[in-house]
């Protein structure tokens, strides 16, 4: 497992980290970029943060957990601990967080020169001490937070009758989808966690075995289309398919069909509105909507365990950030789309494997405090960096979260 204290033996030659360091730093700030100093103030909702919020929490997070291990360290403006902690209560009192959006100060420019102080004395710390774990631990973290950058935008855009788009651009091609096939997996004992190769998180660990029955995977994610014929036979009004809670918060927020899909038969994207393609992977639907789709098509989803043991045997290759397509694409061949274009919801609460030790110090908040009331998402989506996913990741959220590009993978029995 890996601990915080101990995060610190992985030999690199001496400027990986430093590269990793400063690709990972200049992709959040150019994800910044296309947005405006009054885009990157505003909160469209309690679970969404401001851009300069995400840039700034980042950075916070090295200088409090890297950068002040050293007595000669100057902070940038002690104030910002006030503001710019997320949940760390070991750290202080965070900023509540639905009041984010009332942070005009510090400006996004002054979030830049912040940005630039630390980063300056982060170099020096990875020039003397090349493999510190702790700052692998705050790179996958800012990984999260550029994705989380995204998805926050993009609800905030879709909260605007203009219905801007981030990044205006002809649209990559979706591609058609493929027929849907069925991959049976053979039961028996799986090997799920984290293996001891490369980073991960706590939640990962530790690995351990789990007996599965035989089961069957489809071969890609439900599309628009398909989820469209789930709209057009009353899914939305027959609460037989529907876990309670789902229906009760979907009768109360009049849910009609995924999140950003507009009346006019569009669809909300990064790019603005854009034309419904029945091929396109359906994202943007709560854990209550893809349970009630599946039974509504007599099937169900998959459990954590099931996927994983399915990805195990997929190469890591998919529609992720660096693509810059901004949306999921149709299938490939095979058993498709299980890292990049869309999280998919499992049936599996988020809850800890057996023998889990949370990160200790700082850092144990992390994660074991989250494991309550969510589901677990499997795979990364179109909008995940490049390389910050793995078979064993486990990414987390409440079940009625809509506005993540979280998708659907049925499953079955043999």
């Amino acid at each position: 497992m890996l601990l915080a204290s101990s995060i610190q033996s992985r030999p690199e030659p001496r400027p990986c980290l430093l590269e990793i360091y400063r690709a990972v730093r200049d992709l959040s700030e150019a994800l910044a970029q296309p947005l405006s100093a009054e885009d990157q103030g505003v909160q469209s909702m309690p679970d969404a943060s401001p851009t300069k919020w995400h840039l700034a929490h980042t950075t916070w997070f090295f200088e409090k957990l890297v950068l002040e291990r050293s007595a000669n360290y100057q902070k940038f403006d002690d104030r910002f601990d006030a503001i710019f902690n997320s949940y760390y209560l070991g750290l202080g009192t965070p900023y509540t967080r639905d009041r984010r959006g009332l942070l005009t100060r510090p400006s996004a420019s002054e979030v830049l020169d912040y940005r630039r102080h630390v980063d300056r004395a982060m170099e020096q710390v990875l020039l003397q001490s090349p493999n510190d774990g702790l700052v692998e631990l705050g790179l996958n973290h800012e990984q999260q937070h550029q994705e989380l950058l995204l998805t926050d935008i993009k609800h905030a855009f879709f909260c605007n009758p203009l219905w801007p788009a981030y990044r205006p651009s002809t649209p990559a091609p979706i591609g058609k989808a493929r027929p849907l096939e069925w991959i049976d997996v053979p039961g028996g004992i799986a090997s799920v966690g984290h293996t001891g190769d490369g980073f991960a998180f706590d939640n990962e660990s530790p690995a351990h075995e789990v007996f599965l029955r035989p089961f069957r995977l489809a071969s890609r994610l439900v599309t628009c289309g398909e989820y469209r014929a789930f709209i057009d036979d009353g899914g939305y009004r027959r609460p037989e398919y529907w876990l309670s809670d789902g229906w009760a918060l979907a009768q109360r927020e009049g849910w009609q069909a995924p999140l950003y899909w507009l009346e006019d038969g569009r669809v909300f994207t990064l790019q603005g509105a854009m034309p419904f393609d029945p091929s396109e992977p359906v994202v943007h639907v709560s854990f209550y909507e893809a349970a009630a789709y599946a039974a509504w098509a007599g099937k169900r989803l998959p459990t954590e365990f099931e996927w994983e043991a399915a990805a195990r045997k997929i190469a890591l290759a998919g529609n992720f950030l660096d693509q810059q397509v901004l949306r999921p694409r149709a299938a490939g061949e095979g058993l498709a789309q299980m890292f990049g274009d869309a999280w998919e919801w499992t049936r599996s609460s988020y809850d800890p494997y057996p023998g889990y030790r949370p990160f200790e110090g700082a850092a144990s908040e992390y994660n074991g405090k989250f494991m309550i009331g969510q589901m677990v998402l499997r795979g990364g989506s179109c909008v995940t960096p490049v390389g910050h996913i793995r078979a064993s990741y486990r990414n987390f959220f409440p079940p009625s979260a809509r506005w993540q590009f979280s998708g659907i993978r049925l499953a079955d029995e043999p």
